[in-house]
């Protein structure tokens, strides 16, 4: 069983301390019974996926209510420290570049607080999905993967998995078993496809059964790319 007490308490005291991310919200009927918290990427905000919304889901699905949070500003080193919104900071994407842990963690305990409000507006944990690209996909596989209660899934777009190095001691055991769709350009420039797949092979090498595809783009989504996450959500979202 991986050792979580310290850990769990930490992320508790943040996430109480941290005001709520500001969001955009959008929902597909009523009374929405499942959620997707869905984390865009680095200099972009909430409004970025919300067109996706209506190309994305399928009118059998039940009420959903898609979150889409609006990271804060802070300066990016990898941009010559200019003031953007971002999930962590970069250093810069060559290998052996030290990760921003703190901003990672941060992140990852804004992240529980919006689960934690989803499970408040009576959406169980195990009907919320979170998704994320590029820096948001990031945030995502690594919340997923640490959060208590067991979830519906984590989606992962064009990123790779931060922190992987302490996954082993932190990962919940309620979300061993996760559904994991994971998906990359061949042709990108800015998280190269060798690092998805290292991302890709750290997971396999715990045990998660990762939902694998790749797609000839940059670092970009496809309409192929919609239409396989959404066959994969519709298998989930019951």
């Amino acid at each position: 069983m991986p050792r979580r007490g310290c850990y769990d308490a930490a992320f508790a005291l943040a996430a109480i301390a941290m005001s709520l991310l500001p969001t955009v919200e959008h929902e597909t009927a009523p009374h929405p019974t499942h959620s997707v918290i869905w984390l865009h990427g680095l200099g972009a905000d909430g409004h970025d996926f919300a067109p996706i919304v209506p190309e994305l889901v399928d009118p059998a699905w039940p009420a959903l209510r898609f979150v889409f949070p609006h990271a804060p500003v802070r300066p990016v080193t990898i941009n010559g420290g200019m003031p953007m919104r971002a999930w962590f900071d970069i250093l810069g994407f060559g290998p052996g570049v030290p990760q921003d842990e703190a901003g990672i963690r941060a992140a990852i305990a804004a992240t529980e607080a919006l689960i934690a409000r989803e499970r408040e507006r009576g959406v169980p944990a195990g009907r919320i999905l979170l998704a994320g690209f590029s820096q948001g996909g990031a945030i995502a596989l690594a919340t997923a993967l640490r959060h208590a209660e067991p979830l519906a899934g984590a989606v992962g777009l064009s990123t790779f998995l931060p922190l992987a190095g302490s996954l082993s001691a932190e990962r919940s055991a309620a979300n061993a078993a996760i559904p994991v769709f994971f998906a990359h350009g061949t042709q990108d420039p800015v998280i190269a496809l060798a690092r998805a797949e290292d991302s890709r092979a750290a997971l396999a090498a715990l045990g998660y059964a990762v939902d694998w595809h790749t797609y000839p783009m940059p670092h970009s989504v496809s309409a192929e790319e919609i239409a396989d996450l959404k066959r994969w959500m519709g298998e989930r979202l019951r």
